[in-house]
């Protein structure tokens, strides 16, 4: 009985939560203000990262890091007109939006499924660092005739992703997974 009615009240607190898609995978990050004792609460995939409890100061900010390369996270807690409270997540000093948006142009992602399994792989551009299922994977790349190439293999897969220059400023490089000698569609995340 106890443990329903804490999950009651856990429920009821939560103001926020977000999913944060790292290279290492998305993290669901929660956010618990008790608006009359103060207290907070983070949670970052389930697990408890943060708990202040009578906190008399409503207004304030939380730091913690996230995902296996400790990303640094950053909750601001702001007073809004009368008694309501607004919250921000910002990742590496940069608003959840601009984060996002940052991401989108500083990594690809591919999602595959080979033998049986799901495989969630991220290049990160700025390092060319290759993550597969949430961990850095050893990879060499190489130059080649109209680009490069980073050479890694997920299983006994032979894997590559292609760089190669789209010929349009705004563009940029073009990057192209290749898994035993087919091409994989980019995803979303």
């Amino acid at each position: 009985m106890r443990t329903a009615r804490s999950s009651l009240r856990k429920l009821t607190d939560v103001v926020a939560v977000w999913d944060v898609i790292l290279s290492d995978g998305i993290h669901k990050i929660e956010f618990e203000h008790g608006t009359t004792s103060g207290k907070r609460v983070v949670y970052v995939d389930g697990k408890e990262e943060i708990r202040k409890e009578w906190m008399f100061n409503l207004v304030g900010k939380e730091t913690f890091y996230v995902g296996a390369a400790k990303t640094k996270a950053t909750i601001h807690i702001l007073s809004d007109k009368g008694y309501v409270f607004k919250y921000i997540l910002e990742i590496e000093r940069k608003s959840f939006v601009k984060y996002v948006e940052n991401r989108s142009k500083t990594t690809n992602t591919w999602v595959l499924h080979l033998d049986g399994e799901n495989f969630r792989i991220v290049l990160e551009k700025n390092s060319m660092d290759v993550w597969c299922n949430g961990e850095i994977i050893e990879s060499a790349g190489e130059f080649v005739d109209d680009g490069t190439e980073t050479h890694f293999s997920v299983g006994s897969h032979d894997c590559y992703i292609k760089a190669v220059s789209s010929g349009k400023r705004r563009e940029g490089i073009i990057h192209t997974l290749i898994v035993d000698n087919r091409e994989i569609p980019e995803s979303l995340q």
